[in-house]
């Protein structure tokens, strides 16, 4: 049997519920503690995900010397304060995309994790599920040929609320942090470079947060990919992925695809779907608690270099409509 890795989760909220029920579905994982700033909150949410201990402060969860790893999942604007006190704490992070609100605060907490000798891996959940394991391996093996272009979108209508998280610049709101970060991930995966040029478009909402943007992503060998993020509509919520011998199209939202459909000149299309496990989550939580027991300080599927690649295109993207970002939030 492999060591049990004891989880802590800081913040309650609907990302962190959502990934504490797929917690009980990882073969060596315990949930072991839960803060909020609220005790109650921290209370109740542990009584209901089957936490052994709750705080009433994320500084209380940090300093439980039977932590292994902290799951951050507090809004964006504060992951960069919460992260860092966490590593500054000799724990391991499992950071909720996107990563920070910078590109700097990004820089920041890479370079700590790797100072520490910690793992920290940001939680791009989609790079782990079996059905877009699946459709990288078949794209490697060149089942389309070259491919030249990927667009994504992602997103849907959201009533405005200033207060939100979606439209709180202090809370890191905009489409493009919260959704915008898949799209942007998955060309990342497909293409297996970050863009030379980055151009956006797009509209603010009245708060200054972005409301929706188009990006188009150039790379220096020539391939394009374009990708949409928007709280106004309602988009596809598809991945298209073209080459030379022909197309993929992802089936369900571009960040969980249900299945891909290869295709190609003269023939049937072909259709892969694999299960999941749980919501999706698990295979994210199991690759971290593998990566741990490797001794390893960095995934070798979502390295911290490609959060750093994700996030300059974000960052590029922000102030290229206007909207400056600021997450030097105080714990």
């Amino acid at each position: 049997m492999p060591p049990m890795t004891r989880w802590g989760f800081l913040a309650t909220g609907g990302i962190a519920t959502t990934v504490a029920g797929d917690l009980p579905l990882v073969p060596g994982a315990e949930a072991l503690a839960v803060a909020s700033r609220d005790a109650g909150r921290a209370a109740a949410f542990a009584e209901r995900h089957g936490f052994a201990r709750s705080y009433g402060s994320y500084a209380d969860l940090l300093a439980d010397p039977d932590v292994d790893v902290v799951y951050v999942a507090t809004p964006h604007g504060q992951h960069r304060a919460v992260a860092r006190a966490a590593l500054e704490a000799g724990k391991h992070v499992l950071v909720e995309k996107a990563f920070t609100t910078t590109l700097a605060g990004a820089h920041e907490l890479v370079d700590l994790a790797r100072d520490r000798g910690l793992f920290a891996m940001e939680a791009m959940w989609t790079r782990f599920q079996p059905t877009v394991v699946a459709l990288l391996d078949a794209l490697a093996d060149g089942v389309v040929g070259e491919v030249r272009h990927v667009h994504a979108d992602l997103g849907f209508p959201v009533p405005e609320d200033p207060a939100g998280r979606f439209f709180d610049p202090v809370l890191g709101g905009g489409a493009l942090l919260d959704m915008g970060v898949y799209p942007v991930s998955v060309v990342r995966m497909v293409m297996g470079a970050a863009p030379s040029e980055v151009l956006a478009r797009g509209s603010l909402t009245s708060t200054g947060v972005d409301a929706e943007s188009s990006l188009l992503l150039a790379h220096a060998d020539g391939r394009t990919a374009t990708t949409l993020s928007t709280i106004l509509a309602r988009p596809a919520r598809s991945g298209t992925i073209t080459g030379t011998g022909g197309r993929v199209e992802t089936e369900g939202a571009v960040h969980a695809p249900d299945a891909f459909v290869v295709h190609r000149p003269d023939e049937e299309p072909v259709r892969t779907a694999l299960p999941r496990t749980g919501r999706g989550y698990a295979h994210m939580l199991e690759h971290v608690q593998d990566c741990l027991a490797e001794g390893r300080t960095e995934s070798p599927l979502w390295p911290l270099s490609t959060t750093l690649e994700v996030m300059g295109v974000l960052e590029a993207a922000l102030q290229q409509l206007g909207v400056r970002m600021d997450d030097d939030r105080p714990l």
